[in-house]
């Protein structure tokens, strides 16, 4: 038997309008997008010549700088523990030996200190300052936070022998007077600066992996899954990110010197700004993980970024004092000899149990508040 057709009076849908298109995101932050193109336009404003403008394209480069880290960390989390950290690291570095090879170029012999000032400063802000709030923030939310001792002990050991072999041995070389190498002992120690980095990365990723994750965290459950596309997406923009942040400053560079001359500040501060500037954002992720009670990728991301800057920084700026017949002044002075053996040695063991609290945290600080004043008050 057939049913009969049920008749409604409905009236007829109303019209509903096409989805309007939409530029695709690819699950990432919107300004994290519009960022990178932007400061690749602010290029063409060209060198600044006023106040304003140096202010406007400082703006840009540090947003271009949090832009590139955010695509690294979200590279980082498609990558997985320990890339993710060792990636982030990478990034970070190829921003500030860009930085650092950009004022040389601009400045020739005005900047022969500069790669001193910065390395020197990278390491105080990453193994005290980093560091030091890390443990702070973590271990006052935490009471006592844990992670792998032996991947710690082997990235400090190759720091240790990267800082002194860097910033202390050439004031004991007799090849040359003062604080400087000879052309074949700056690339004798490019070599070994390479070596070292080269041998951490390969221990970090493929041969002691597991020294460099704490087993607790290990499994990343927190995060959610990074698609592919995204991470193409992300693996684009952080190349456009690079691209404005070495050129962005390349124009700022003489603009930074100015202004710490006008204020009356050490020449070393440009190296400590341009450290700070770098490693500002890094900072904030590490200080993420700790908080979360991820304290083993909060000291990755430190001790990675202390040896990176030396292990890629070295090479860059020795190549291109090579090719621009430029004398680089790398070794320290009394006091910063003293202030680099004290960290390294505070660090052996504060960082030698396995364990850490605020107790620690507060060590590192106050080393990093005792060279930010000898460093303004010599």
């Amino acid at each position: 038997m057939t049913q009969p057709t049920e008749t409604t009076d409905r009236p007829p849908p109303a019209h509903t309008p096409a989805p309007t298109a939409r530029f695709p995101t690819f699950g990432l932050a919107p300004w994290s997008i519009a960022v990178p193109l932007l400061a690749l336009a602010a290029l063409a404003l060209g060198k600044p010549a006023g106040v304003g403008l140096v202010v406007v394209l400082a703006l840009v480069l540090c947003a271009a700088i949090v832009s590139a880290v955010y695509h690294a960390e979200v590279l980082a989390h498609y990558l997985g523990e320990p890339f993710g950290t060792l990636l982030l690291a990478f990034a970070v570095t190829v921003i500030e030996t860009s930085l650092i090879v950009s004022i040389m170029m601009s400045e020739g012999s005005g900047a022969q200190a500069l790669a001193r000032d910065t390395l020197i400063a990278a390491i105080m802000i990453t193994i005290n300052g980093i560091v030091g709030i890390c443990l702070l923030a973590g271990g006052g939310r935490h009471h006592e936070q844990s992670y792998t001792q032996s991947g710690v002990t082997h990235g400090l050991s190759m720091l240790a022998t990267l800082s002194v072999a860097t910033l202390v041995l050439p004031n004991f070389t007799i090849t040359q007077s003062g604080a400087f190498y000879s052309g074949l002992q700056l690339g004798f120690v490019a070599v070994i600066s390479l070596i070292i980095y080269g041998t951490f990365v390969v221990a970090q990723t493929v041969r002691h992996k597991d020294h460099f994750l704490h087993p607790e965290k290990a499994d990343h459950a927190h995060e959610a899954p990074v698609p592919k596309a995204q991470a193409a997406a992300s693996a684009v923009l952080l190349g456009f990110a690079l691209i404005a942040v070495v050129l962005l400053a390349k124009m700022l560079s003489p603009s930074i010197e100015a202004g710490v001359a006008a204020v009356g500040a050490p020449q070393a501060m440009v190296g400590i700004i341009i450290a700070a500037l770098v490693l500002a954002p890094e900072g904030f992720a590490a200080l993420r993980a700790a908080r979360a009670n991820r304290v083993q990728t909060s000291l990755n991301l430190a001790i990675g970024s202390a040896l990176a800057t030396i292990g890629l920084t070295i090479p860059a700026v020795a190549v291109t004092s090579l090719m621009m017949g430029l004398d680089l002044e790398l070794g320290l002075s009394m006091r910063g000899v003293v202030l680099l053996a004290l960290t390294l040695l505070v660090a052996s063991m504060t960082l030698g149990t396995g364990r850490t609290t605020v107790v620690q945290g507060t060590i590192h600080l106050v080393i990093f508040a005792t060279y930010l004043f000898t460093t303004l008050v010599p």
